[in-house]
């Protein structure tokens, strides 16, 4: 009867963390009427103007972010989409190949959604923003390949290579070599 008491101690301590929680951040209305007041005072012409940078312009490390991302796409891709693709997993009567085929479709989509944010981070960074803009069609159209890998379309497989190998010809054209990074179960389903 361990078990039990276990968990009645972990939901008793975490009550007690989100009403402390919620106590602590509260206010109350003075303050409230106070800051808004305080708010109301500063003149416009007094108050900070915001920059005129654009969100690109704003991502921190954009270049690391982009070899991760990238990365992460690339080793997923290799390893739930062209392994079982050169093993012949996906062809139709091939033992494992139901499995195989909702491994590559998970992968597929996490491919497809890392190699979206790369896209994003190399925008931030001029060079590489030159390197990847002749892929931005191809990265769009691995969006319905997960569908042609279930009907049992082999050159699917060979198009998620092909755009991995040129992401990473791109990055490393512009100085941001990417190597495969086989993503955990927890990144594959969190995208």
């Amino acid at each position: 009867m361990p078990v039990p008491m276990r968990r009645l101690a972990v939901a008793l301590t975490l009550c007690c963390a989100l009403l402390a929680g919620s106590t602590a951040c509260g206010s109350d209305a003075k303050s409230t009427t106070k800051n808004s007041a305080a708010t109301q005072a500063v003149p416009a012409a007094e108050s900070p103007t915001p920059s005129p940078s654009t969100s690109t312009e704003k991502r921190k490390f954009a270049k690391t972010r982009f070899v991760l991302d990238a990365g992460l796409a690339a080793g997923a891709t290799y390893q739930w989409i062209v392994k079982p693709w050169k093993a012949g997993k996906f062809k139709k009567g091939a033992h494992g190949r139901k499995l195989a085929l909702v491994k590559a479709g998970v992968a597929g989509l996490f491919t497809y959604n890392r190699l979206k944010a790369a896209k994003k981070n190399a925008q931030a960074d001029p060079a590489l923003s030159k390197a990847l803009a002749p892929l931005s069609a191809g990265i769009e159209s691995l969006k319905s390949l997960p569908s042609k890998l279930r009907k049992g379309d082999g050159g699917a497989a060979g198009s998620f290579d092909d755009i991995i190998n040129k992401v990473k010809g791109a990055g490393k054209s512009a100085g941001a070599p990417v190597e495969n990074k086989v993503p955990s179960a927890s990144q594959l389903s969190g995208g």
